[in-house]
C-alpha cells in the first residue's frame, strides 16, 4: 500500500518525507519541519509516524 505523495529527492534531510509533504501541499519545508518537531514533542509518536510515512510514500523519481 502506497500513498500518492512522493518523497522529495531535492529537499531532504533524512528520507525526504517532510520535504515531500511540503512539496505536495506547497508548504515551506522549514516550517513543516519545525511543526513536525513540535508535534513530536507532544504525546504523538512522531518518530513512528515518520517511519510509517517513509514506508507508505512512493520513492522519488530520479
Amino acid at each position: 500500500m502506497h500513498i500518492q505523495i512522493r518523497r522529495s529527492k531535492n529537499d531532504r534531510v533524512f528520507a525526504g518525507v517532510i520535504g515531500g509533504l511540503a512539496e505536495h501541499y506547497q508548504w515551506n519545508p522549514t516550517i513543516a519541519r519545525v511543526l513536525w518537531v513540535l508535534i513530536s514533542l507532544t504525546p504523538f509518536p512522531g518518530i513512528i509516524g515518520y517511519l510509517v510515512l517513509w514506508m507508505l510514500m512512493e520513492n522519488p523519481e530520479y
